[in-house]
């Protein structure tokens, strides 16, 4: 059985949240969404679980952060292409999404940074097959040669 993974992150709107991700395509789980949470399914084995503060505060004694003001994590999600990352920017405006910062092109690895409407950040990134295979050091090397 492949893993599974789950991120949890706080959200202080949630029809709000619900929307955005919809918006850039992502789907809601019915059988895991209430008036607490909600789950998106962003790929086959991976889920956001989008949490009200106060329950989100039932799994922890730490104290819950706002993510429009801390950052906590960074998520960063592949693409397949350099297109496909500036589609899912794309997508994210459009959905209400904010890119917080210029993307960053190496050459060999290209990323847009979003943050969601409560402003927890994420990032699409394509990177060449090759590089990630060598490692970045290397594969600029043999580009240079």
């Amino acid at each position: 059985m492949a893993t599974q993974v789950f991120v949890n992150l706080p959200t202080a709107d949630l029809d709000r949240s619900k929307a955005f991700y919809e918006g850039i395509g992502w789907q809601v789980q019915p059988n895991f969404t209430d008036e607490n949470a909600a789950c998106i399914l962003v790929d086959e084995n991976i889920y956001l679980m989008l949490l009200t503060p106060t329950f989100y505060a039932t799994f922890t004694d730490k104290s819950i952060i706002d993510p429009s003001t801390h950052l906590q994590v960074q998520t960063a999600f592949s693409r397949d292409s350099r297109q496909d990352v500036d589609t899912m920017l794309e997508k994210v405006l459009a959905a209400g999404g904010v890119e917080p910062r210029p993307g960053q092109d190496m050459g060999f690895m290209y990323s847009r940074d979003f943050e969601d409407p409560d402003g927890n950040w994420f990032s699409a990134l394509w990177m060449d097959p090759k590089a990630a295979e060598q490692g970045p050091e290397a594969f600029m090397a043999e580009q240079q040669d």
